[in-house]
């Protein structure tokens, strides 16, 4: 048995938010097995089937070995030593900024990364080249749910756990098709349903009938995009039947009559009538919520993906706010993330607008505080927020933004308007691509490539859903001459002249620098450090100090971290999507994930059992919407929207609602051009998460073999 144990080792899952716990078998300096760590509180022991199919997805043909530059776009990039990829790099970042200024510059970076190497990134780029111009492709994922956090609760942070599950007895998933995107998850719900199906009560709001449905006791098919009127037309159910708790609303909260007025707006039949659903059906959910003794809201992003997300968001706050469905036992509102280290970029400052611990680029006094934490003079930091995601690859496409970093994701195949992303890469004077694979959709446009390290080849710190900060060993060698990607930051930050400040002998001496930097923060976990999590185990923040046992739950004093300690009432009113259906583009498309893959292929396009289980994506329509198209199920189908085209085979079925179809996003152009469903999704965003509208734009069908006919 020993040896058994010294065979195999902890670490947590490199795919979504759930952050699992695995046990890795290495043998002869390779993953060769995975399974769920029994002891790790997000999993106990279960895992899905993408964790399961990891090893193959490491030592790969289309894995990036060495460094690669060219010294000019109309010349074949060559293999260099990182010496010289490096003094290249670093070369070329200085005269843009000479020539340009330093907001010519803009890196794009991951939830892929650790902690650690957000926070260098972030460091880098904001103090020492000079810009905010640092976003992430959280922006794409989380960003609505972080800004509805902090304008209602004053804080970014998921206030519930996963323990939280065992507790609740109304689950209301809205906007996640929870099976699918966040396994584990979903089947520790549907165990707590199964162990008293009649004490528990499940409501799904969601186009689509999925499996995550199928669990419901009541399925609402909504129109998409028409979230915020059925969150009011509850919230106004439950006012006027007595079911909000008063007492909470005036101890805890302001706003609240400023929101009453907007519920006025929005009775249960006027919600009806924006979200097609019927009045009774929407009562009849918000009197099962309203009489819940512990309501746990869960979403992801069929709210977040919408010009109107923080909306969306301040509406489900809005109704836990009035029930007092938060800060205890079961109840809550609980985003889930889609990426494993969404959550610890978040608390690094990886958005455009914050710095790390939750700080604010606007505010001077915690521009101040990273200041001194970097030893950078005063007044280094810039005040002015960053170009977002989609606004990097709009100025790059301008002519603005002439350099391009982009830090381990592929945004040629993930953002909407992949012609303009095209563009943009192929406009910027430099676009350095650090991945761990190649080619994808983005490394194709690369002036440099840097091989980078991936899972389980280095080592560091990420951060669940639930605010559980777990730590990764490095278990095996990464291959060819590829390093982690904090290792390439240092060396990059001292080929640009910052050695100074960016010299780290391990990670762990990264993270303790962060972590110092969070104290007294809400996201405070001064209290961790690697050598903690590594014999004691995960840890949910804040963890103040080193002898804290972690937070399971935020806000059970109903203290809110905002300037009089009350949470925000927000009054929002419903908003329909940017495109509406007409005789031309008669169907709103809806995109999203499937179970067998993750992003854009990069990883799980190289484990042949998930390929085989899902190896094209498929269309998802509904048989009246079928035949007014002409099409049968199983013909290939053309898809074209305002922007482009998609192909597509066709499943017609009744498990979506009328007026509505389906397509998974996973596969980008490399795999085939019109394959990709982002040909069809547009650029229009939230005004203040910044997040694209990636669930809904209006398209027309036909079958393949009409078109030119």
């Amino acid at each position: 048995m020993p040896e058994l144990r010294s065979r195999w080792q902890r670490t947590l899952c490199p795919y979504c938010g759930v952050g699992c716990g695995l046990l890795v078998r290495v043998e002869d300096g390779a993953v060769t097995r995975v399974k769920g760590d029994p002891d790790h509180p997000a999993n106990f022991g279960d895992v899905c089937a993408k964790a399961v199919h990891l090893p193959p997805a490491l030592r790969t043909p289309d894995r990036l070995l060495h460094p690669e530059v060219r010294s000019r776009c109309d010349r074949e990039r060559r293999r260099v030593p990182w010496e010289l990829a490096l003094r290249f790099t670093a070369e070329r970042l200085s005269e843009i900024i000479a020539a340009h200024g330093a907001d010519a510059v803009a890196v794009y970076a991951s939830g892929q990364l650790t902690t650690e190497e957000y926070y260098l990134a972030s460091k880098l780029t904001r103090g020492f080249i000079g810009t905010n111009n640092f976003d992430t492709n959280s922006r794409l994922c989380m960003a609505s749910a972080a800004a509805g956090y902090a304008r209602s609760l004053g804080s970014d942070g998921p206030p519930t756990a996963y323990a939280d599950i065992d507790e609740a007895d109304c689950f209301f998933l809205i906007g996640t098709n929870t099976a699918d995107c966040h396994p584990i998850t979903f089947k520790r719900i549907r165990k707590r349903k199964l162990a008293a199906p009649d004490r528990v009560t499940v409501i799904v709001a969601d186009p689509r009938w999925t499996e995550t449905a199928d669990l419901a006791d009541l399925h609402l098919p909504l129109r998409p995009g028409s979230d915020v009127a059925l969150l009011n037309g509850m919230l106004h159910v439950l006012w006027k039947s007595g079911l909000v708790d008063d007492a909470f609303i005036s101890r805890c909260t302001t706003g609240w009559p400023e929101l009453t007025r907007a519920l006025d707006r929005c009775p249960p039949e006027r919600a009806a009538e924006i979200t097609g659903l019927s009045a009774e059906i929407i009562v009849e959910a918000a009197r099962r919520f309203g009489r819940a003794r512990a309501a746990l809201t869960l979403w992801s992003m069929g709210v977040n993906q919408s010009h109107a997300g923080t909306d969306k968001n301040g509406a489900i706050l809005n109704l836990h706010l009035a029930a007092g469905q938060i800060g205890r036992p079961g109840a809550g509102p609980f985003s889930l993330t889609g990426q494993p280290n969404a959550m610890g970029g978040r608390e690094t400052g990886g958005l455009s607008h914050l710095l790390p611990g939750y700080r604010r680029v606007t505010e001077a006094a915690e521009r101040a505080d990273v200041e001194r934490h970097w030893g950078l003079t005063p007044g280094t930091l810039h005040d002015r927020p960053g170009l977002s995601a989609l606004e990097i690859f709009e100025r790059a496409a301008g002519g603005e933004v002439r350099a391009l970093w982009i830090i381990a994701t592929n945004p040629a195949a993930s953002m909407p308007e992949l012609d303009l992303v095209e563009k943009a890469l192929r406009q910027a004077e430099l676009v350095i691509v650090q991945d761990a694979y190649h080619p994808t959709e983005t490394t194709r446009f690369a002036d440099v490539l840097l091989p980078a390290a991936q899972w389980p080849e280095k080592d560091g710190v990420m951060t669940n859903s639930e605010r559980r900060l777990t730590y990764l060993p490095k278990l095996v060698d990464p291959p060819g001459e590829a390093l982690p990607d904090s290792v390439i930051v240092t060396r990059l930050a001292a080929e640009l002249g910052f050695k100074h400040a960016f010299a780290y002998g391990s990670t762990g001496e990264i993270f303790a620098e962060f972590a110092a930097l969070t104290a007294g923060r809400p996201c405070d976990y001064s209290g961790v450090s690697h050598a903690r999590l590594t014999s004691a185990g995960p840890l949910q923040w804040p963890v103040p100090t080193a002898d804290h046992g972690g937070t399971p739950r935020l806000y059970t004093d109903a203290r809110f971290p905002t300037t009089d300690g009350r949470a925000r009432f927000i009054a929002v009113e419903p908003d329909d999507p940017v495109e509406q259906p007409d005789d031309t583009f008669p169907l709103i498309l809806t995109t999203g994930r499937v179970r067998d893959h993750w992003h854009t292929l990069t990883r799980t396009a190289n484990a042949p059992a998930l390929v085989a289980r899902t190896p094209e994506p498929i269309l998802e329509v509904h048989p009246s919407d079928a035949r007014r198209a002409g099409v049968s199920d199983g013909d290939f189908v053309e898809i074209t929207s305002r922007r482009g085209k998609a192909v597509a085979q066709c499943r017609v079925a009744l498990t979506i609602r009328e007026g509505t179809c389906f397509l998974p996003f996973h596969w980008g152009r490399r795999f085939g051009f019109y394959k990709s469903a982002n040909n069809l999704t547009l650029a229009a965003r939230d005004p203040i998460s910044k997040q694209p509208e990636l669930k809904a734009c209006a398209v027309r069908l036909r079958r393949v073999a009409e078109v030119g006919a």
